[in-house]
């Protein structure tokens, strides 16, 4: 897929996820924990990939490794930024955090944050059965 047609895809998907959130009773004004999802069957490229979003000013989580269903390993990590639920911030990042798993050779793989509001202080058994608002490719 060419990075233009995955930038229009991406920017769609996050106007869809502001969208459902913000219907749903999501709090407009609110900091969003923004969870940008990365991986990579080559670890030295997730690394270089990591490296490169702490640059472009992510926190970044400490790679782990994961078992797929047929069994092939993958290493993913998430670059996380802290904003308002808007989908112009949300473009911004994706466009360069896209353009950075293209250089890198690694896959984006959407982002995730969660629920911001009243149903958010729940506690941890219910919150575990809420859904997270999260996109994955």
């Amino acid at each position: 897929m060419s990075v233009e047609r995955q930038l229009k895809e991406q920017f769609a998907e996050n106007r869809e996820i502001v969208d459902a959130l913000l219907a749903d009773g999501s709090e407009p004004d609110a900091e969003y924990t923004i969870e940008h999802h990365f991986s990579a069957t080559n670890f030295d490229r997730l690394e270089k990939a990591a490296v490169d979003a702490f640059k472009l000013g992510f926190e970044v989580n400490d790679a782990e490794e994961m078992e797929l269903e047929d069994g092939s390993v993958i290493f993913c990590f998430d670059a996380i930024a802290y904003h308002k639920l808007e989908a112009p911030l949300l473009d911004k990042a994706c466009e360069q955090l896209i353009q950075l798993a293209v250089k890198q050779k690694v896959d984006y793989d959407g982002w995730g944050t969660y629920f911001v509001g009243d149903d958010a202080d729940m506690d941890d058994d219910e919150e575990d059965d809420e859904e997270s608002a999260d996109s994955f490719h």
